[in-house]
This record gives C-alpha cells, structure tokens and sequence, in this order.
C-alpha cells in the first residue's frame, strides 16, 4: 500500500487526522463536528480516489506492456 501514497498524500492523511482530533477536543460534540467531520471524510475520498487510481494505473502498464510484448512478438 505504501508504493501507492506518496509523500504528499501521507502528510496530507496526517495532517487532516490531527486537525480533525484538534477541533474533536476543541469544539466537543457539538453541530460543528459535523461540519469537521465532512471535511475530514472528503480529504479521506480523495485520498482513496488517489490510491484507487493508482492501482489502476499500475494494471494498464501492466496490460499495456504485455500487448507491447505480444506485437513484438508477431513483428
């Protein structure tokens, strides 16, 4: 799973965790968690969405290079 984040989105996740605990201890559990709590699943989404298409990216070279291969092959 590691070769899927970079650093970036591994800052990213821990930075959005501790501000998302600061503000669980600073605000309570009052209306404005949840608007925290939204910010925090939207970060953690588009998170997922990067390593979701990292993964996919990965199996097209993948399947691109087999193809490559295969002509090669026939030529």
């Amino acid at each position: 799973m590691r070769k899927h984040f970079d650093m970036g989105s591994m800052i990213i996740i821990i930075v959005t965790f501790v501000l998302f605990t600061m503000a669980l201890f600073t605000k309570g559990f009052t209306h404005a968690l949840l608007l925290e709590a939204g910010v925090f699943l939207v970060s953690v989404k588009l998170i997922l969405m990067a390593y979701n298409n990292s993964v996919h990216v990965k199996s097209f070279q993948k399947e691109i290079k087999e193809i490559k291969e295969l002509l090669k092959k026939k030529l």
